[in-house]
């Protein structure tokens, strides 16, 4: 398992993070998974004999359930762990206030604390904004988040599910007010999603922001185990709604690609999708979900090979999204002066 900085950071994390979205099951999240601490404890274990040492939840999963069996999961064990949650949106079970939400200092240092509490833990190493508040300024939030920091309570404080512009906004603000800044960026990326290519990853690779992607198998979809024109398998994420915007038919196609390249590599497609997805750009850790051992040792097998520059290639043709605006004018009209040159 290779440990990569976690953006501009001395700390390091591993190429594999384990979600614990399965952890729970509890309020909405019964088809994700609803493992036991017991059951969590095997995965953990798991995990980290494999050289894992990065674990992300977040404290609206199953209503706060989630932390609570991760926390217990790890055990003593928890000085060799790196924890990741979040805040911002309200808790799914109906407790929730007209403060218990957002990124206002309020609803931050509340949060933090009861964060802290279900987790069995003194201190968050990664305390992620889990999405956008257009109602609360970014000083409001930066500084909350850097009091967080001062007090030990947070070592380092991240962002997920943000665009370009909001983030860039975020950093400017730390920057001006000299308040600590977002070491990471949480995102959605993977063969059927790859939006982020556009502005996101470019943008937090200029600016040295640790990216970690959710979803690098698209809700399951990459799995392969789901035919063309088929219903979804029952109580999986897709069969209950899920929100993963797919375009179908380049999704299929792709997953042809990788389950030829998944039965030449005697490997799963899964396996496959995610390896892709640790190759990204500027990519520094993919969180993968499991529900039992065997579908957790199929994804940690990911870091254990590297997919040829052809089959790379393969991949990335067949699931290439259209260039929106203004991206297919540049490559169209100014290629020459907007793509690396070799020796430049």
């Amino acid at each position: 398992m290779r440990m990569r900085y976690l953006g501009r950071t001395g700390l390091r994390v591993s190429e594999i993070c384990l979600g614990t979205m399965t952890f729970g099951g509890r309020h909405g999240f019964q088809h994700m998974g609803r493992l036991t601490t017991i059951e969590a404890r095997r995965l953990v274990g798991a995990s980290m004999d494999a050289g894992v040492n990065f674990f992300d939840t977040a404290d609206m999963y199953s209503a706060g359930q989630s932390e609570e069996v991760l926390g217990g999961a790890l055990g003593n064990r928890r000085d060799d762990a790196i924890i990741a949650t979040k805040v911002r949106w309200q808790m799914p079970d109906g407790s929730s206030g007209p403060n218990d939400r957002g990124l206002s200092r309020h609803h931050i240092v509340r949060s933090v604390e009861a964060s802290l509490r279900r987790l069995g833990t003194d201190y968050i190493d990664l305390y992620q904004t889990h999405g956008w508040d257009g109602r609360t300024p970014w000083e409001e939030t930066l500084r909350a988040l850097d009091d967080l920091v001062r007090a030990g309570k947070v070592r380092y404080t991240g962002a997920s599910n943000l665009t370009s512009w909001q983030l860039t906004r975020a950093l400017a603000t730390s920057e001006r007010l000299g308040l600590e800044r977002f070491v990471s960026h949480q995102i959605q990326y993977s063969l059927a999603a790859r939006e982020v290519e556009w502005e996101l990853l470019p943008m937090a690779e200029a600016e040295n922001v640790g990216v970690m992607v959710w979803s690098p198998l698209a809700g399951g979809l990459l799995s392969g185990h789901q035919e063309r024109g088929a219903t979804p398998p029952p109580g999986t994420r897709r069969a209950v709604g899920w929100f993963e915007p797919v375009d179908p038919e380049r999704t299929f196609d792709t997953i042809d690609v990788l389950r030829k390249i998944a039965a030449e590599r005697q490997v799963s497609p899964a396996q496959v999708a995610v390896r892709w997805a640790l190759e990204g750009r500027g990519v520094t850790s993919v969180v993968i979900g499991a529900r039992n051992e065997h579908q957790l040792a199929d994804n940690l097998a990911a870091t254990t090979w590297s997919l040829t520059p052809e089959e790379r290639a393969a991949l990335d043709e067949v699931s290439a999204p259209p260039l929106p605006y203004p991206y297919w004018h540049q490559d169209y009209c100014d290629a020459d002066r907007v793509k690396d040159v070799e020796g430049e």
